[in-house]
């Protein structure tokens, strides 16, 4: 069945969400603490490795730079057009849609930035846009249960730290992955192996920028810079 891997993926951000809620009052500051940063180290170095495997190859025994140019274009430019569209400010307005509804606290004030973090952390990365690609062109779900797994662990150390916001990232990872799935079905024969691998690279960038902005507490607009996914798609025309 298409589409499986998605539905199991959106299942287990929701109980991962769910249960993270009901063990937040048992955690201490200090373990929230020490959880959020030793969450925000994995992040920044599972996009540091994909980055990295993107970046750098051997040749002829020696380390060699890579995929420099297709970096450089697909995140100058693809932030320009996120900057202009301003995709940062429709996640955090459909945030704060979902706080009003679901949350009746005032003073839940990560809210918003624990829906806009975990739905970026899920979605943008190697395993959301290759495991979408497998399960709809192969009909291999197996990565995205495997990231189902990760997920589920992801969001439920987000929900008790930062909130019920997390569990909302299921409507996201169903958007975004549903989307791909779709494409995939539809297009599968037309995505090149290159353009694959372009996606990854890109979108394992994307998710060391996010680590680095949880682990230090920067305000890099990632969301704005989505769109150089696409630009890394484009990029291999022009090869």
């Amino acid at each position: 069945m298409v589409g499986i891997g998605t539905i199991v993926n959106v299942i287990a951000v929701f109980c991962g969400g769910v249960i993270g809620q009901f063990i937040k009052g048992g955690l201490k500051k200090s373990y929230e603490q020490i959880l959020m940063d030793a969450l925000a180290l994995a992040t920044l170095f599972v996009g540091l490795a994909g980055s990295l495997s993107g970046l750098l190859a051997i040749k002829d025994g020696k380390i060699v730079t890579q995929n420099t140019m297709v970096m450089i274009v697909s995140l100058v430019l693809g932030s320009l057009i996120g900057q202009m569209i301003d995709i940062d400010s429709y996640f955090y307005k459909f945030g704060e849609f979902l706080k009003s509804k679901f949350s009746k606290s005032n003073d839940d004030s990560n809210f918003v930035e624990s829906f806009v973090s975990i739905s970026l952390i899920i979605c943008v990365g190697a395993m959301a846009i290759v495991g979408s690609l497998q399960d709809a062109i192969l009909r291999d779900p197996s990565t995205l249960f495997a990231k189902s797994i990760l997920d589920f662990a992801i969001t439920m150390i987000y929900s008790s730290t930062l909130g019920k916001g997390a569990i909302f990232g299921c409507i996201s990872v169903g958007i975004y992955q549903g989307f791909i799935t779709l494409v995939g079905f539809f297009a599968g024969n037309f995505l090149t192996e290159l353009m694959i691998e372009y996606l990854s690279f890109v979108g394992s960038i994307l998710i060391f920028t996010i680590g680095v902005n949880m682990l230090f507490h920067t305000k890099v607009k990632v969301a704005n810079m989505l769109p150089s996914i696409v630009i890394a798609v484009l990029y291999t025309f022009f090869m």
